[in-house]
Parts: structure tokens; C-alpha cells; sequence
């Protein structure tokens, strides 16, 4: 025993002394004194007996942590198989609640299939009934919403929508007095499409500003305004401006309509298609887009470059043969004031320069002044007919510019249709319009230019005529005077 705490004494010195040197070592050896931290707190130890001491106090409350710990482990063990045994418990009752909610879910599945059944049996032919009046409440709302009438009476088709909408509904029924509201729509509408009727309503103009205008609409085919028709736009619920308004003929009659008093009877061109007619006779090309504008040279036409080509040739044809047909006319009158006076021979005239080569030429035999004439009304007549034979080609070319036209229509029209089919006449269009329409242009040329060029024609072979009858009565009278015979 003694020997064995003599061992335990000399151990615990040594591990004091290592401790003591080490502590002394991270304090720099500043201090004597030994110090060792318990816990959080730091106890000084001036002996090597308070070091063992503080030592074994320390494993005393080490030992009482650890037992603290257990319990808290095992306080927590208990509680958490309590927690455990209480989610299970609440699983079972919800577990017994399912199936309660599920039995009760089957129960109502059939009562509900009980209940469908005999609906439908005191239902019986009213179901098919009620069928047909959403499918009528449905089909007069749109045709409602459609209709130029509702410009006048706005908002008819929305009691019908709710109508059907709750006709599609398993659960509700219609009512007598929304079959009779039905009724009453429809009995309107019958009515008002028979009424030609005045009213002020809001209209939409082209750059999209709002105005009140009065207006007129007949039945349910069209409404027409101070300026012609109007368009009822369905998307927006209103009537808007035409983008451009019919041809004349149908325009005028919008206005006379317009300006009508009550009672009065006047004629109305008016579209039964409710607007398919009147928006395909706004599309129709007017006659300035057909032939193009003189600004762009007529190029932008539907002929095309030989359009405009056919154009510019038939406006020269055409001047040309105005301007010889003016200076014809002076010519003639002219000469025809000479011949009545024959005395007094004028150089503004063809026939005055006649008579003067025959007053030059007195002294001269008969052979002589018939060739002295002749060579006179030669020298008229390049004057006479200057530009007669440009309008005559020009009345010939033109049909065949319009033929080659058309020719070269037919070949874009066949390149189109290799490309892309026939599936879209749009396609074809072009070609087809510079084909139809240079032969158009072509005939509108030649037609005019042919009657001009014969007009020309007779205009100055009557001038010629009487140059050369002035003629041959000066050479009989100087034949006559001189006693010589003629040829």
C-alpha cells in the first residue's frame, strides 16, 4: 500500500510539474503560480495539493453533466414516444374519417344519380325544349350583333347571351318570362328590318375620331348618311366611314335618300347581302386605278410599263390629230374665203399661192401653166397632210402594243402558276389584268385615232380638191383666152 501511493504521490507531482511548465511557458514565467480553468471559470492553484484538488472537483461535476444529460436524454425518450403514440392515434382517427367521407361520398354519388334520374323523367320533352331555346337564344344573338339595326338599339344581344348561357347550365331553368323575351326579340327584329328609320348615333370617321351624325337605315340592308353609305362594324359596335364610296350611280341615290322628306318616295340601290355587295363594290378598282395616275406616268396602272406605253402614244396621236384638225379647219375657211374671191390672191392661204403663180405666170402657154400649178399644189399639199400618217400608224400600232400586252399578261400569269399553283387566283391576277387591260387600252387608242385619221383625211383631200378644181378652171379660162387647146 505504501509503495503504491508513493507510485500515485510521484505521478501526480510529475503530471503538476507538466502542467505548471506548460502554463508558465504560455504565460511567459511571469507569474509563479499554477492555473488551470474549471468549467467556465478560471481557479488559481498555488500548491500542487490545490491542483489535485481542483482536478478532482472537476471530474466531480463532470461526472454530475453526464448524469444531468442521461436524464435529459431519457425525459426526451419519453417524450418523444408520447408524441409518436399521439400521431399514430391521429392517423387511426383520420384513417376512421376517410372512410366515413368515402361511404358518405358513394352515398351522395347515388343520390345524385337518383335525383338526375328523376329530373329527367319530370322534365321529359321540356329538355328538348329548353335545348332549342339555347340553340335560338344563341343564334339570334349573333345574328343581333350582326345586324345594322343594333347602330340604332345597341346591347340587344346580351340579354340573349346570359339567356343561353344559362340554358347550357344542367341546374336552371328557363322561365316564361325569358321564353317571351325571346319571342319579343324576334318579333322586333322582324319588324324593324321593314322600317326605314331616322336617327343621330355615333360614327367612327377614317382617322378614327368619333362623331354624332344623323343618319338613315333601311330595314336591316344598309344605312346611309349626308356624304353616302356608311359601314356597320361589327368588332367595335358602331358604323364607320367607307374607305371610299361607290360609283356614282349607287352614291346619288344614297343622297337622294338623305335629303328625302317623310313620305317622299325615292330609289335606293341597296345591298340584301347586308354588306358583301357594297364592300365588293368599294374593292372595284375606279377608273383611275385601272388606267394609273399621270403623275407616276401611268405606270402604276393595271397595264403596266406597255400600258403606259399604249397611254402616252394615244395622247400624242390624239393632240396631234387635234391640232391638225384646228389648222385644217382655219386652212379650209381661208381657202374657201379666196375662192370667193378670186381677184385678190392672199399668201395665207394655200389657194391665194395658187392664184399668184397663175397671176406670175399669164404670158405662158397652156402646157406651161398647167405644169406651174401642178408644181404649186405640190408644194401645198406636204402641209395639207403633215402629220395625217403619223395618227394613221399610230391607229394601227396601237392594237398590236396591245396584243403584245397581252402576250406578255399570259406569259407572268403561266410563270405564276408554275411557281406557286393554282390554288389562289390572287396570284394570277397580275398577269391577267396587264393582259386584259393593254388590249383594252390598245382598242381605246386605235379606235379614236382611226376616226381622227379619217376625219383628217376627208378634211384635207378637200382642200386639195379645190386647190386642184381652182386649178384646172385657171389653165380652161387661160386656155379659153389665149385660143389654145387643152392637152
Amino acid at each position: 500500500m505504501n509503495v503504491r501511493n508513493r507510485i500515485k504521490h510521484g505521478m501526480l507531482i510529475v503530471l503538476a510539474g507538466l502542467v505548471a511548465t506548460g502554463v508558465q511557458s504560455e504565460e511567459a514565467a511571469s507569474e509563479e503560480s499554477a492555473v488551470i480553468q474549471v468549467g467556465l471559470d478560471v481557479v488559481p492553484a498555488d500548491t500542487l495539493g490545490d491542483l489535485l484538488k481542483n482536478v478532482e472537483e472537476r471530474r466531480v461535476v463532470e461526472s454530475r453533466e453526464h448524469v444531468q444529460r442521461e436524464r435529459d436524454f431519457l425525459a426526451r425518450k419519453s417524450n418523444q414516444q408520447k408524441m409518436l403514440d399521439d400521431a399514430e392515434a391521429e392517423k387511426r382517427r383520420e384513417e376512421l374519417r376517410s372512410e366515413r367521407l368515402e361511404t358518405q361520398f358513394e352515398e351522395n354519388e347515388i343520390r345524385i344519380g337518383n335525383l338526375s334520374e328523376q329530373l329527367d323523367k319530370r322534365l321529359g320533352s321540356l329538355r328538348e325544349l329548353f335545348g332549342v331555346l339555347q340553340q335560338v337564344a344563341g343564334d339570334t344573338r349573333g345574328v343581333f350583333e350582326g345586324s345594322i339595326v343594333s347602330a340604332e338599339y345597341p346591347g340587344r344581344g346580351e340579354p340573349l347571351g346570359e339567356l343561353a348561357a344559362k340554358m347550357g347550365s344542367a341546374t336552371q331553368l328557363a322561365s316564361i318570362e325569358e321564353m317571351s323575351e325571346l319571342w319579343e326579340a324576334l318579333q322586333q327584329e322582324m319588324t324593324r328590318t321593314g322600317e326605314v328609320s331616322r336617327f343621330t348615333t355615333t360614327v367612327n370617321r377614317l382617322d378614327g375620331i368619333q362623331e354624332q351624325r344623323e343618319v338613315v337605315r333601311v330595314g336591316a340592308f344598309n344605312i346611309v348618311g349626308e356624304d353616302g353609305y356608311l359601314s356597320y362594324d361589327i368588332d367595335v359596335g358602331a358604323l364607320v366611314d367607307l374607305a371610299r364610296q361607290p360609283s356614282s350611280e349607287f352614291k346619288s341615290t344614297a343622297e337622294d335618300l338623305f335629303d328625302a322628306d317623310g313620305g317622299d318616295m325615292v330609289a335606293l340601290a341597296i345591298d340584301p347581302t347586308r354588306g358583301a355587295l357594297l364592300s365588293l363594290e368599294v374593292e372595284k378598282a375606279t377608273l383611275g386605278e385601272q388606267v394609273g395616275s399621270i403623275g407616276k406616268g401611268f405606270v402604276d396602272g393595271q397595264g403596266g410599263i406597255m400600258g403606259a406605253i399604249i397611254i402616252w402614244v394615244g395622247i400624242v396621236g390624239v393632240l396631234l390629230a387635234l391640232w391638225r384638225f384646228v389648222d385644217l379647219s382655219l386652212v379650209g375657211r381661208k381657202v374657201n374665203q379666196q375662192r370667193d374671191n378670186p381677184d385678190s390672191p392672199s399668201d395665207d392661204n394655200p389657194l391665194g399661192r395658187v392664184l399668184k403663180v397663175h397671176e406670175d405666170n399669164r404670158g405662158v402657154d397652156v402646157e406651161t401653166l398647167d405644169l406651174k400649178l401642178g408644181e404649186a399644189i405640190l408644194q401645198e399639199t406636204p402641209s395639207i397632210m403633215k402629220f395625217i400618217n403619223i395618227v394613221q400608224v399610230i391607229s394601227v400600232v396601237a392594237p398590236l402594243m396591245g396584243l403584245l400586252g397581252t402576250v406578255i399578261g399570259m406569259i407572268q400569269t403561266f410563270q405564276a402558276i408554275t411557281l406557286f399553283g393554282t390554288g389562289d387566283p390572287k396570284i394570277m391576277a397580275s398577269g391577267i389584268s396587264i393582259a386584259l387591260m393593254t388590249t383594252v387600252l390598245g382598242l381605246c387608242v386605235a379606235i379614236p385615232t382611226t376616226l381622227l385619221h379619217a376625219i383628217l383625211a376627208q378634211r384635207s383631200r378637200s382642200v386639195t380638191h379645190v386647190l386642184e378644181e381652182q386649178a384646172q378652171g385657171l389653165i380652161a379660162q387661160h386656155a379659153e383666152e389665149s385660143g389654145q387647146s387643152l392637152g
